[in-house]
């Protein structure tokens, strides 16, 4: 493995990873042109609550992929079949139940979030059309994660491509020619959502290296393999709702400080996502190489991988950072062009220079974990990061307001990092013994 073959795997998954928040972006970006912040608070308002929802289940696609990886290195058929259809039932049946409980959902929110009378309306709108995307969205999820374990990465790319398009097209014609403001944002996603779920079963039809058929039920409910899948899966949903209690503390108390100051943190988050699956495009690159190291019992793949973790890590958000700070003005105009909003954004701007060289290493580490299948390192990093964050907010908000906020964000973003990485040496030592017939070989070599 080189550096050339790594970013061959991570410069398409970038592309496609970016394209996620890209949903979020361009619907902010959208109602951004109207003249009223409450547009995008309501927007903003919306998509907190379904990043809450799907995040919780986000594991889904990070889980996939890494028991896809597996089976590939290990050449395993039916591993392979079992990776995707075990979570795909999941997350039917959780998108189904998020539809019946909708109600409940949509009132526990807003009593948690508490926006203005206006934007609450707004939103209101949002969320009452896009529950009916659940099901699809939580399937695509595990539709793309078995496509990128399986390094089925061109059509991945190509779903999540046509998916941002459709959604960017219904966006521009749903609000400026049919004139419908946050619902037409909100059916827009819907259906780019519904189209990205049929062409993604077309995908894995054709792209499949296996047979697809249905697993036997005794192979499907098979008590080990499930518990293990549940365990990583345990995990990864606890580190979820961490990071959504952080995300939703955000919000919150944004929200608390005006809805101008709402919709400037609206739009310098939804500029963070970006950032942030940037580096979930290494992440990908780096879990789906462990997933192959491991089902391989490739130590010196493991090491490689770790290598060139961290120097992409750095080089690669040294580069956002100056991006981002030499085109701000023109990022910012993208969003909105509210004044008031915009001297507000550039009032905090310097919180989302400093992101990428903070976050860099929490987010792509993320990703040998995954690929690794271990689940109770990325739990314990994250818990202990929201312990930080908790700790931060209430010490700096009370005298900082808005930039003790983002402050607080960036020692959580920090926290994600140093946590995390502190872990490694052991999950060296636990995927590769000293005195292993792999290890030996591989020093042989």
């Amino acid at each position: 493995m080189t550096h050339r073959s790594y970013l061959a795997l991570a410069i398409p998954l970038i592309i496609s990873t970016l394209t996620t928040p890209l949903l979020g972006a361009v619907d902010t970006a959208v109602v951004g042109q109207l003249p009223d912040p409450a547009y995008i608070g309501a927007v903003a308002i919306g998509a907190i609550i379904y990043n809450t929802m799907y995040w919780l289940f986000g594991f889904l696609r990070v889980s996939t992929s890494g028991f896809a990886a597996q089976a590939q290195g290990a050449n395993d058929d039916t591993q392979g079949i079992l990776a995707l259809t075990r979570p795909f039932v999941i997350a039917a049946v959780v998108g189904i139940s998020m539809i019946l409980l909708q109600r409940p959902i949509e009132d526990i929110s807003f009593t948690l979030i508490h926006p203005e009378p206006e934007v609450r309306a707004l939103a209101s709108d949002y969320f009452n059309i896009r529950i009916w995307g659940a099901p699809f969205t939580l399937m695509n999820y595990v539709i793309l994660g078995w496509l990128m374990g399986m390094s089925r990465i061109k059509v991945s790319l190509m779903l999540q491509v046509c998916m941002n398009l459709l959604n960017i097209v219904l966006d521009l014609l749903f609000v400026y020619v049919f004139a419908w403001g946050v619902s037409g944002v909100a059916f827009a996603t819907l259906l780019s959502e519904v189209t990205a779920f049929l062409l993604g079963i077309l995908c894995i039809w054709r792209a499949s290296p296996f047979v697809i058929k249905v697993p036997p039920l005794k192979e499907l409910v098979e008590i080990a393999s499930l518990k293990q899948m549940m365990s990583v899966n345990r995990d990864l949903f606890i580190r979820t709702l961490c990071l959504l209690t952080v995300f939703n503390l955000f919000t919150a108390k944004g929200a608390s400080f005006g809805t101008e100051v709402l919709a400037a943190n609206a739009v310098l988050i939804q500029i963070h996502y970006i950032m942030a699956y940037f580096f979930d495009g290494f992440a990908n690159a780096s879990s789906i190489m462990v997933g192959k190291a491991i089902g391989s019992r490739n130590e010196q793949l493991f090491k490689k991988v770790l290598t060139f973790s961290w120097q992409w890590g750095i080089i690669s958000s040294v580069f956002l950072s100056c991006i981002y700070y030499l085109g701000k003005d023109y990022f910012i105009l993208l969003f909105t062009r509210i004044p008031s909003v915009i001297d507000l954004i550039n009032n905090y701007n310097i919180w989302i220079t400093l992101y990428p060289l903070i976050a860099s290493f929490g987010l792509i580490l993320y990703g040998v974990f995954t690929g690794a299948t271990k689940g109770v390192p990325i739990r314990n990093s994250m818990i202990l990061a929201l312990t930080v964050y908790l700790i931060a907010q209430f010490t700096l908000v009370p005298h900082y307001n808005n930039h003790g906020l983002w402050a607080a964000f960036l020692v959580f973003s920090l926290g994600r990092s140093v946590f995390l990485a502190i872990f490694i040496p052991k999950l060296t030592r636990t995927l590769f013994p000293q005195d292993s017939i792999e290890y030996v070989k591989a020093k042989s070599i």
